[in-house]
């Protein structure tokens, strides 16, 4: 009798862990990805004009070359805009 007693609290004692780790072991893996969007440099050709906006997601520059209306658009990771001179 005291042998099925304790298998039974190990399972509860089990199950009870497995839970709690569930319900607080963090976040869905959508909240951890936005820790970790990089960030880049979105160009823009309209009109014949090269435009450059520093430090926006892909999703933001392809949404903002969307609505710019834009020809072509280009983004580049973890790189900053480039005026194409040396401050000049």
């Amino acid at each position: 009798m005291k042998r099925s007693a304790r298998v039974i609290a190990k399972r509860t004692a089990t199950v009870i862990a497995l839970l709690g780790g569930l319900l607080l072991g963090g976040g869905s893996p959508a909240a951890e990805d936005d820790r970790f969007v990089l960030v880049g440099a979105c160009y823009c050709r309209a009109a014949g004009e090269l435009h450059c906006t520093a430090d926006l997601s892909e999703g933001e520059c392809r949404r903002r070359c969307d609505e710019g209306l834009c020809d072509r658009w280009f983004w580049l990771e973890r790189r900053p805009c480039w005026n194409w001179g040396y401050g000049g």
